[in-house]
Order: structure tokens, then sequence, then C-alpha cells
């Protein structure tokens, strides 16, 4: 009896934990995207305003070289010639230190940037953090960032494995709304090239 009542007690406790852990409210479709700047995993800085008039993928991963952020960042690698060809900016946005993210980037050939939120503080902006005082974690969010800076989609319930299909299955349809797709434009924006 002693066992499961703590049991019962550590599930409340967990419970509780993971509800309240959340802050911030996600931006919703048609509203400014926060502002941003962030290292990448050399250092770089990456603000929103320097992708303006380029759509962006903003994804918010728990932790690098983990199984789920491990097939979400392989299964967007995948697709990243398509990303390229529609001229899609894709970052990586996790609360790793950016000896972590350069070492997950590396062992997985991912040819786009990852970026270091230690504080929180963007994460928090985009309602994407677990704050459980002692511990912080991203949560698994992405943000489809249109070129003139608005939310054109939040996702907010991502399956690592199919997620880069649902973007491009997203981002199609919403540039043959705008009329029609883009060219490569990549080389008027900062972001890594492919190895």
């Amino acid at each position: 009896m002693k066992l499961i009542l703590v049991f019962v007690l550590i599930t409340v406790a967990g419970w509780w934990a993971f509800s309240i852990g959340g802050r911030g409210r996600p931006p919703a479709a048609g509203e400014p995207a926060p502002d941003f700047t962030l290292p990448d995993a050399d250092g770089r800085l990456h603000r929103l305003a320097d992708y303006r008039g380029r759509w962006v993928v903003l994804y918010f991963y728990p932790k690098a070289d983990t199984p789920g952020c491990t097939r979400e960042a392989c299964a967007l690698r995948d697709d990243w010639a398509e990303f390229e060809r529609r001229g899609i900016a894709v970052l990586g946005v996790s609360v790793d230190g950016a000896a972590a993210q350069k070492a997950f980037a590396e062992k997985y050939a991912l040819p786009f940037p990852l970026l270091s939120d230690r504080g929180g503080n963007i994460a928090q902006a985009y309602g994407s953090i677990w704050d459980f005082g002692v511990t912080r974690f991203a949560k698994r969010h992405s943000f489809l960032i249109d070129p003139e800076g608005r939310i054109a989609q939040a996702y907010l319930e991502v399956r690592p494995e199919r997620h880069a299909r649902e973007l491009l299955d997203d981002i199609r349809r919403l540039q043959v709304e705008e009329g029609g797709m883009p060219v490569n434009n990549g080389d008027r924006h900062p972001g890594k090239s492919p190895p």
C-alpha cells in the first residue's frame, strides 16, 4: 500500500510540474514572429531580421543528440534539397550550449544552423520552454515564418519522423497561395551551406 501511495504522489507531482513548467504563449498564425538574435554552433549571430524576404522554419527541440531530436533533425537534413530549392531557411533552437550543438551538427552532417538559446529567453518568447526551476528544456515546437516576419503556421504537436514532410506540404500550399514558388535566394541571406 505504501508503494502505491508513493507512486500516486510521484505521478501527481510530475503532472503538476509538467503542467506549470511551460512558460509563455506561442504566437498564433498572423502574429509577428518574436525577434531574436542567437549564436550558432560557431558563434555567428543569427537575427530574424536577417531572413526578411524569405520563408523560415524555426524549430525548437529539447536536447541535442537524443532519439526524438535526432530523428527530427535527420528528417529535415534528408529533405534539405527541397527546402533549399524553395528558398526556405531552417533554424534549429535548443537551450544546449554551442559545444553540444556543434557536436550534434557534425555527427549527423546537419546542413542548417543550430542556435543556442542558453537562457531560454527566445524559447520563452515563442511559448516553447519547459522551465522547472533547476533545469530548462525547449518544447518540441516549430514555427513557419513568412517573408514579412509573421507566423504563417505554428506546430505545437510535432511528430519528429513526419515533421519535415508536414512542413514541406504546408510550405508548398502557402507558396502557391501567394502566387508561386520563389527562386532560391539563399546567397543573399545568412545560414550554413550544405557540406
